[in-house]
């Protein structure tokens, strides 16, 4: 327990301490009697709990918790109401206690207390001066808004009175209990932390870390991960431990993360829930079984949410799991025992090539849909950046409180007020429309439809992946001489990620221009240079080096490289401005890998070789790139046009020559021919009748299904004439007549068929009325 200065003081003497703050002639007369008095019948209070010291007392009294406070102050005798109007004497004598650090109390309490933000300069005068004074002009230094300097003060102040340590000695011991007790309080970061780190580093407390980068978990050891998933120690989870030890050297570690998420996650830590008698990998069929129906489904507390759309991936995960350990069993005998019959047959897992092929469908089909609308969404960025850009620079040119005209619509430039604080920033420019009384930031809007324009351009300029985007460094712009012209030109060098292949790709002139953009606006922030940052590689659980990366934008006094939901987030905005829609009237969203499979498709359609085109991407395979082209119809008929143009510059021109009127009439006498009795003649144009017009016999007769009970007569008629030549003893007739029989039965039996597989009619079903 963290003990106070005044923790073994009398209470005279904590009174005489608040009499000797240095705040103190600042209070008004009516303070200084509140203050005294509450703080007397505290210490009176309290004294009637055990402990050696003010702390002891303080926490058996219950204070210590917080939430209770005003009761547990009323039990002590001191007037706390209910509402919070009618707390401020009891809270002036609290504050004087703690201010001669009569208690340290805990963030509990502190989060239940609500300090008023004139108390936050007393703590700062009378605990730590000098320190303080420090932090400020450093809070100057880095440009930090008078918002976040206040938030970061707070947060210093909370510490300085649970620790009772000056904010110079503070350690990184400090800020970890302060989440901790975030966490617990709120499940978030602690408000000001961050900026609150952001000063100490000035002052080299702590040194080369940042705040996100502390509390960041980075990779973790195999053990842990598995042991997050609560399996129970045993056999089971040793071998898991084991074989996922052998497998990680050759995965990265998202692969990794996902691979322990399938077989320590959704595999045995659902089995050990079902069946927790169940000590070993030799599956009964009624627990497999089981286990797969539980698989169709993810689950949230227990209770199946929606059908799992990777169930496959998850059966093939463990099926390899069984499988690997026998093989290595032949090798390593200490994975005999553990070698046991794989619960998923292989016939099981033989629906992946299917559903591949459903998912490359609907790739293709998404590509359809937004293409050919590419073109509105690039413009609606474009006009939408151009607009705010315009209107900022509008707004900062006008004085505070006047009124201008941007676009047709009447704005009136306007100031933040915060209490305590004025809005005198230069930087800032707030407008109001007048029309609707919206209050725009146009510094945030200007940044916002600047970095979603640039987004979208690179992503439809390059087809690179989403990481890829986000690892693009200024570095990465190199130039290439060409051999045979020497004509320079500018090349964008794409660093290894999913494929570990690097890449370069030429940058177009309007590439070239989107770039020159991004890196003007970065050096106007840098003062002249790209800032150096870290960037934080969500997939790998590690910190990239500090890097000039060229997606990356201002956060208050900090620069940080965009992060992924960032970059979806803008171009929802843009897609929702430029309301688009599918076919169904439904709003169509974007994805940042839409742009590359569009990349890819335009590439191919617009004469590129697919090899090539693979090359681009960065696909090791052709197939790769093959499922993210998609193919048009009117591609297609113009495509097989261009072949059957080809083709026939190959055959004489003579089959080709402009048909004469007795060519054309006996071209459509033909046709005319062919309207038999029973149905038509398929036969080709210009071929001769093989059968002498015997069409009961023809392959070639389409017959009409309105004419089968003329077959059938004819058939009839056949077996008559059969059994006629067989009485008469015309054995000459009967094999003849016995061709012609088979020739109308098999026709009538295709027709049957082709009759049957039509659609039933149902009728319409009654609705019976409820009662």
């Amino acid at each position: 327990m963290r003990r106070g200065a005044a923790d073994e003081a009398g209470v005279e003497e904590v009174l005489a301490r608040i009499e000797a703050l240095p705040v103190w002639v600042d209070w008004s007369p009516e303070r200084r009697r509140q203050t005294l008095r509450v703080a007397h019948r505290i210490l009176i209070g309290l004294q009637a709990f055990p402990g050696t010291g003010w702390a002891q007392r303080w926490e058996n009294a219950g204070l210590e918790d917080g939430r209770h406070w005003p009761e547990v102050l009323c039990g002590l005798g001191v007037e706390a109401s209910a509402r919070r109007t009618g707390r401020k004497p009891a809270k002036q004598g609290l504050m004087g206690l703690l201010l001669v650090g009569t208690v340290l109390p805990g963030y509990d309490f502190l989060a239940a207390f609500r300090l008023a933000s004139h108390w936050f300069g007393e703590v700062r005068t009378v605990l730590a001066p000098a320190t303080f004074a420090r932090l400020a002009e450093r809070a100057t230094e880095l440009g930090m808004a008078d918002p976040t300097r206040d938030r970061a003060m707070l947060a210093l102040v909370k510490i300085v009175l649970h620790t009772g340590l000056d904010p110079a000695d503070f350690t990184v011991a400090e800020f970890d209990e302060l989440h901790v007790a975030a966490n617990r309080l709120s499940a978030r970061t602690p408000s000001g932390a961050v900026p609150a780190w952001d000063l100490l580093r000035g002052l080299g407390i702590p040194a080369g870390l940042n705040y996100r980068e502390h509390q960041r978990v980075g990779q973790q050891s195999t053990v842990e991960m598995v042991d997050r998933y609560g399996l129970r120690p045993g056999r089971v989870r040793d071998v898991l431990v084991r074989y996922l030890d052998e497998r990680r050297p050759g995965l990265d570690f998202k692969s990794f993360r996902n691979m322990v998420g399938h077989l320590a996650g959704a595999f045995w830590a659902d089995i050990e829930a079902h069946h927790p008698e169940i000590e070993t990998l030799a599956l009964p069929d009624e627990v497999a079984a089981a286990w797969k129906q539980r698989l169709h489904y993810t689950r949230r507390s227990g209770v199946p949410t929606r059908p799992r759309r990777d169930y496959l991936q998850h059966l093939m995960q463990v099926r390899a799991f069984y499988l690997d350990i026998a093989e290595w069993a032949q090798q390593d005998p200490t994975w005999a025992e553990h070698a046991v019959a794989c619960p998923i047959r292989r016939a099981e897992t033989q629906g992946v090539a299917k559903q591949r092929h459903r998912t490359i469908a609907a790739v293709h089909q998404r590509i359809r849909e937004r293409l050919p609308r590419l073109p509105l969404l690039v413009d609606t960025a474009h006009r939408h950046h151009r607009d705010r850009a315009q209107l900022m620079a509008v707004t900062q040119a006008a004085a505070i409180g006047d009124e201008f005209t941007h676009d047709g619509h009447r704005y009136r430039r306007t100031a933040r007020q915060r209490p305590g604080a004025e809005d005198n920033q230069p930087a800032s420019a707030r407008a109001e429309d007048l029309a609707t009384g919206q209050t725009h930031d146009l510094i945030t809007e200007e940044d916002d439809a600047f970095w979603s324009w640039a987004v979208i351009e690179v992503l439809r300029h390059t087809g690179v992946r989403l990481e890829e985007l986000l690892e693009l460094t200024h570095l990465a712009l190199v130039q290439h001489r060409l051999d045979d012209t020497g004509e320079i030109v500018p090349l964008l060098q794409i660093l290894p990620s999913k494929t570990d292949q690097e890449r370069l790709l030429l940058v177009s002139p309007e590439l070239a221009s989107v770039l020159a953009i991004i890196i003007n606006r970065l050096r106007a922030i840098g003062d002249g240079a790209i800032p150096v940052i870290p960037r934080w590689d969500r997939h790998e659980r590690l910190y990239a080096p500090a890097l000039p990366y060229l997606f990356q934008r201002r956060s208050g006094h900090r620069h940080r490289v965009i992060g992924v939901s960032a970059v979806q987030n803008l171009l929802n905005r843009t897609l929702t401005r430029a309301g688009l829609s599918d076919a169904a009237g439904d709003p169509l969203n974007f994805t940042p890998h839409d742009f590359r499979r569009i990349f890819a498709t335009e590439a191919v359609t617009g004469g590129l070789p697919v090899h090539i085109t693979a090359r681009l991407l960065g696909h090791t395979r052709i197939a790769s790139s093959e499922s993210y082209i998609a193919v048009y119809q009117n591609e297609l008929i113009r495509t097989y046009r261009s072949y059957l143009s080809e083709r026939r510059a190959t055959r004489p021109e003579a089959e080709y020559h402009e048909p004469t009127d007795d060519e054309w009439r006996e071209f459509q006498q033909h046709f005319a021919l062919r309207k038999l009795e029973l149905g038509t003649c398929a036969r080709p144009y210009g071929s001769p009748c093989q059968h002498e017009h015997a069409c009961v016999r023809c392959p070639m007769l389409r017959v009409d299904p309105r004419q089968r009970d003329r077959l059938a007569e004819i058939a009839d008629s056949l077996r008559e004439r059969i059994s006629e030549a067989r009485d008469n003893g015309w054995h000459g007739e009967i094999e003849g007549l016995r061709i012609s029989l088979r020739g109308a039965e098999s026709k009538l039996v295709v027709l049957d068929r082709q009759t049957r597989n039509t659609s039933t009619y149902l009728g319409i079903p009654d609705l019976t009325p409820k009662d």
